[in-house]
């Protein structure tokens, strides 16, 4: 799954529907892009979930999950109650079909497995141009059929530009007259 060169709507799952929210928007090249957005930093206690739709796993074990986005800088924001923050949270869900709807699985860690909590390299103010991060994550061993990725915000002021979940894997080779296969790499990051 790429968003990179999407410019229809992702029509992704959000929870509340006040939280995220799709817009269309342009990258660093003036390509047309659909990012999703959140910015409720002035009421506390923020719990939005953003959901993609379900992502077939093949033989896939471990997933990669390349994230781009932008994060404004709570001190650029003024009068803010102190519910801002500057991360936002990475988590996936496994299933042999795709059966997720608007309230299952529900929106909490447990059934959700959390990622990592993803920080910002540099945020922007508002007079700067929003600065483009890029981060990348893996989890497994995956067993299922396949998995939605899911991100949280818990107050933060951020662009999501672009997700790519991807697989590594080998070439085929000939070396000293043995054919090797194409092969999947592991379930671990250094399998």
């Amino acid at each position: 799954m790429d968003t990179k060169w999407v410019t229809s709507e992702l029509a992704w799952t959000s929870h509340p529907e006040s939280g995220w929210e799709e817009v269309s928007g342009y990258d660093e090249a003036m390509n047309p892009i659909r990012t999703y957005q959140v910015c409720n930093v002035r009421e506390s206690s923020q719990n939005n979930w953003l959901r993609t739709g379900f992502i077939w796993r093949r033989e896939v074990q471990r997933v990669y999950v390349e994230l781009k986005f932008t994060v404004r800088d709570c001190n650029s924001i003024p009068n803010i109650p102190g519910s801002c923050k500057e991360t936002f949270n990475l988590f996936y869900y496994e299933a042999d079909s795709d059966v997720a709807s608007a309230s299952s699985p529900f929106w909490m860690e447990n059934p959700y497995v959390k990622v990592d909590t993803i920080a910002p390299d540099e945020s922007f103010s508002r007079l700067d141009a929003g600065r483009v991060n890029t981060k990348v994550r893996s989890f497994g061993p995956l067993s299922k059929a396949g998995f939605y990725l899911a991100f949280q915000d818990q107050g933060a002021c951020m662009s999501l530009i672009s997700v790519r979940a991807f697989y590594k894997k080998c070439a085929s080779t000939t070396a000293g007259f043995a054919l090797f296969p194409e092969t999947l790499t592991g379930a671990e990051p250094t399998s």
